[in-house]
Formats: structure tokens, sequence, C-alpha cells
């Protein structure tokens, strides 16, 4: 099996546009959490979110291309760009047929679809706009980054929620592994901040109504959380198969060693308490890297910042890797307290923080642990501060509605 390795990364976040933009926030531990401005916030019982700030969009598409575009295509273009100058890449100088991409978002165009079916109810049925369709369908994200790019190997969207991004960039390292590619570009996307998304999902009873406290209102593990934070944006990594890489003199960043996966197969929504589809699916990626759980260094959590879902992840890590007593060495935290959660596109920007981790031997923090949760066991998990610590190994997992988890495993590159 051939060797993969990461040469390339960009993202799109609520802190603004850029990798080293996020990466500077969550180690400072900065909050990207604010007052929503893309919702009617007086009609709606939950007002903030991780909206991304404004941005000059003729910086990255003209005008008239931009009105073509849901948001979430426009941000995974955004963020393959970043990965693709931060990569050196070339599409002259590589044969086409090998180069792919796979970008996913949970649902693609959702207000795209809000807003047309509300212009076909007022208006009529034939009167939204003729680009409603490859506006709204998830894989167009994909298609115009590969379009962008002028890849025309693999291309395609996965969609399992909020484990999209981890997903989509295992698949991309699995496609790479077998010999498939030499590289594609891989990630997610999404925006979902509207009056549909974030009415449903608050009537869904998933959200923090910490609207007095917005930047204290992301707090995994803390006793007093009251549910997650939707945020929205795009990362997006550059894979390419090592040997590839080092012929064109690239910048080597990580390798990615470990890709494990599986269903709880328990509920639509609720994780399995036991963790059982977690452990396998973290167990299996290690089984990849030819690891044990003895040389995992640092693991960015799923850690959401709701009540099952925290203690679930929780006691399944406490119970593969020991608590800190037991594993002095590990060190756990939830970016999600920094960034909110971004769905499909979490996976893939908490990836691209695992590999920050093993290139600066710095672990982010997981901030507003003000009152630590008995019920999330006893691991170490960063609290409030960032800390300097040596990452040879990290791990990052990504839980989906449905019973869909993916984890990957980063490990420093040495050369």
């Amino acid at each position: 099996m051939k060797r993969v390795v990461i040469t390339g990364m960009g993202c799109v976040s609520p802190f603004g546009t850029g990798t080293d933009t996020a990466w500077e926030a969550v180690i400072n531990g900065q909050s990207g959490i604010r007052q929503l401005t893309g919702v009617d916030i007086d009609k709606q019982l939950v007002k903030i979110g991780g909206e991304v700030p404004e941005f000059n969009v003729e910086d990255y598409v003209d005008a008239k291309e931009a009105r073509r575009l849901d948001k979430f295509i426009l941000y995974a273009i955004m963020a393959a760009d970043e990965a693709a100058k931060s990569g050196n890449f070339d599409i002259e100088k590589e044969d086409p047929y090998r180069v792919g991409v796979i970008i996913g978002s949970a649902q693609g165009g959702l207000a795209t679809m809000a807003q047309s079916h509300e212009v076909m109810l007022s208006r009529g049925y034939y009167k939204c706009s003729p680009f409603t369709v490859p506006m709204m369908i998830p894989n167009m994200a994909t298609g115009k980054v590969s379009i962008r790019l002028g890849a025309k190997g693999v291309n395609k969207a996965i969609a399992t929620a909020c484990a999209t991004g981890a997903h989509s960039i295992g698949d991309a390292y699995r496609s790479i592994q077998c010999g498939d590619a030499d590289i594609i570009f891989a990630g997610g996307t999404d925006s979902k901040i509207c009056n549909f998304g974030v009415g449903a999902f608050t009537s869904a009873k998933t959200l923090s109504k910490r609207n007095d406290e917005l930047q204290k209102a992301s707090r995994p593990y803390d006793k007093d959380r009251d549910g997650f934070v939707m945020s929205e944006g795009a990362a997006v990594v550059m894979l390419e198969e090592l040997e590839h890489a080092k012929a064109r003199g690239a910048k080597i960043l990580a390798e990615i060693v470990g890709y494990g996966q599986s269903a709880d197969s328990y509920d639509m929504v609720a994780p399995d308490p036991d963790g059982k589809g977690a452990e396998y699916a973290i167990r299996a990626a290690m089984k990849g890297a030819g690891i044990t759980e003895k040389d995992v260094d640092y693991i960015n959590t799923h850690g959401t910042s709701t009540h099952v879902g925290d203690i679930a992840e929780s006691k399944t890590i406490e119970r593969i890797f020991g608590n800190k007593d037991e594993n002095k060495k590990l060190l756990v935290s939830s970016t999600k307290s920094m960034t909110g959660h971004m769905l499909g596109a979490a996976g893939a920007i908490e990836a691209i923080f695992a590999i920050e981790t093993t290139m600066n031997d710095v672990v982010p923090p997981t901030i507003n642990i003000e009152n630590q949760d008995e019920e999330v066991g006893d691991l170490d998990y960063v609290p409030n501060k960032a800390r300097e610590h040596k990452v040879e190994y990290a791990l990052s997992n990504s839980f989906g509605f449905g019973g869909c988890n993916a984890v990957l495993i980063f490990k420093k590159y040495n050369g």
C-alpha cells in the first residue's frame, strides 16, 4: 500500500478565511461565535452561531458567478483554492486523470432550497431561478472545485452528516493508498445558517439557547452545557502519494496513517451510549496505522457540547486509552468550543487542527470548561488554555446523525 501525506490545507471558518487565521484563533482560545445576521433573530429562539465574517466575494469569483453559487459551494472553492496554493499545485504538471476531488456536504444548498420554495409559493412553481438545482445539490461543491482545478480523476460528494468531512478525507486516503490517484483535494463544506436551518435544528432541541453569553455557549464537557452552536464554513486538505510529493519537491505537512469507520446502528440522532461503534472505528484506525493506544498523543474529539454525545464519546475514549491518571501522555480537546459545529465541514477543519498539532507541538484548549461534568469521566481536556505538548500521533473523531462514525489518524512527518 502506498503512503499518503498532506501537502496543502485551506479553510473558511467563523474566524474568517485562511488556515493560519483559524489555527491562531483556536490556540489562543478565541471564540468565533456571535449574534447571527443571516436569520430573523426576532422570530428565532436561537440567535447565535458561527457565521463566516463578511469578505469580498469578487476576490474569489466574479459577481455574476457568485449569484449562481450557494454559500456552501463558494466556501468549498475558497478552501480548495487555499489548499492548492499552499500545496504549490499546478495542474499543467500533473496527469489530470490522476487528480481528484472529494468534498462532501451534510445537506448542500439548504438556504437556496428554502428561498426557492418561498418564491414558488408566492410567485408560481416555475418562477424560481434556473440555477436552483445546481445551487442546491450536494455534489456541486466538488464539481465546481474540479472544474476550477482542472481535476479529472475521482469526483464525488459524501453526505454522512457531521462525519462528512472526515469520511471524505478518509476515502481520499484509501484511493491514493490503493494507487487510484496521485493527488486528491478532500474535505467538507456547509452553510445552513438561514431561518429554515436554525429553526429546524432548534425544533430538534439540539442547539444552545445561551443567547446572552454567546461566546460561552459552546461548552463541551461542562456541566452547564445545553446543546451545540451551529456554524458554517469549509475545510479542504490536499492529500498526495508520498513519492509523488517528494518527486515534485512538495512541502510535506504531515502523514495520514489511519482511517476507521463504523455505524452505531442505534438511533437516528442519539449516539450509542456505550460507544461501541465509535470504539470499533477508533481501534480500526489504530490498527491501520500500526499503532496502539499508547502511541496516541492527542485526540481532537467530536465534542459537540450536547449532553449525551459528550458523555458517550468521553467514556469510549477513557475505556480505550485510560483516564488522565492512567495515561498522562494523552491530551484531549474539543475545538468546537471555539468554532462551533460546522456540520459537514467539522471533520475536515478538525483534521486540519489535528495536523497542526503534529506540526507545532501545541494542543488547542477546550474553552468554557468552568464546572466539568462528572459524567464525562476524568480525561485531560486541556481546559481553557493551549498547552505545549509533543505530538507524534494525533487522532480526530467525527460522529454524525444516523450513527455514522469516522476516525482519522495523522503522524508527524519526519522524512
